[in-house]
């Protein structure tokens, strides 16, 4: 059987979803509040480029993959209008269920389903934007993923991609002691759970880099990919152009 890395330790490749799934379960309702500790409320500014970058237009549909709490969703929803769609997605139902519930609560009823990013069901060209954000590196074959998130992708369209990367080189050490010793007692603290924090900071580890998932995404139906790093390489943003046929 096919084995793939879940964080540093390896599984089955048809198990990984589970592991993933355990995470995200145990952390959904501490999601948010943990964001804000273990990046110092950063991720904010993050994803407020990120929605920056996106340029989404009066009328554009969007799908928001790994959507969780709904960050992304939400202001998607403002800027497309009326006459436009936002469509609230996530692999996780723990993570979905905040999501949407905080959404209803601010007056935002969108379109929200659980799916697999690799297998999306939607159909070929049926979007304007996609966004991933800190979603990808928890996907077991990143390569059908990113195909399927060009193949719903109407030509010209923008994938987004937001997620931690290779931090700046004078920076690793100090980032590893805090990524190892830091996160995991305030997963305990917080969340009552060391495990599934020492797990995202393994799978950051485990990521593609800038350049790495850049390659990923040119050879999986993007034509054109820029890199956006933001506080030194801490998280980059990968911006791809969906390929004309």
């Amino acid at each position: 059987m096919a084995q793939t890395h879940f964080g540093f330790k390896t599984v089955e490749e048809h198990d990984k979803a589970r592991h993933v799934r355990g995470v995200f379960d145990s952390v959904a309702s501490k999601y948010d509040l943990m964001n804000d500790l273990m990046s110092m409320g950063l991720h904010r500014a993050w994803k407020a480029y990120t929605i920056q970058v996106a340029d989404v237009q009066l009328g554009h549909r969007v799908l928001d993959i790994a959507g969780g709490t709904g960050d992304l969703a939400r202001a998607f929803a403002r800027q497309v209008g009326t006459t436009g769609q936002v469509v609230h997605t996530d692999i996780n139902y723990a993570m979905l269920s905040t999501g949407r519930n905080r959404l209803l609560d601010e007056g935002l009823a969108l379109p929200t389903l659980v799916c697999d990013a690799e297998q999306l069901p939607f159909a070929d060209r049926s979007f304007d934007r996609v966004s991933v954000a800190f979603g990808l590196r928890n996907m077991t074959h990143k390569d059908q993923a990113l195909r399927e998130m060009s193949r719903v992708l109407k030509p010209g369209g923008k994938l987004l991609v937001l997620e931690f990367s290779r931090v700046a080189k004078p920076l690793e050490k100090a980032y590893d002691w805090y990524s190892f010793n830091v996160l995991p007692r305030l997963g305990q603290m917080v969340a009552g759970d060391a495990s599934s924090y020492r797990y995202l900071a393994e799978s950051i580890r485990m990521h593609p880099d800038q350049q790495a998932l850049k390659s990923l995404m040119l050879n999986n139906g993007f034509g054109h990919v820029d890199i956006h790093n933001l506080s030194a390489g801490l998280v980059a943003l990968h911006v791809g152009i969906r390929t004309q046929a």
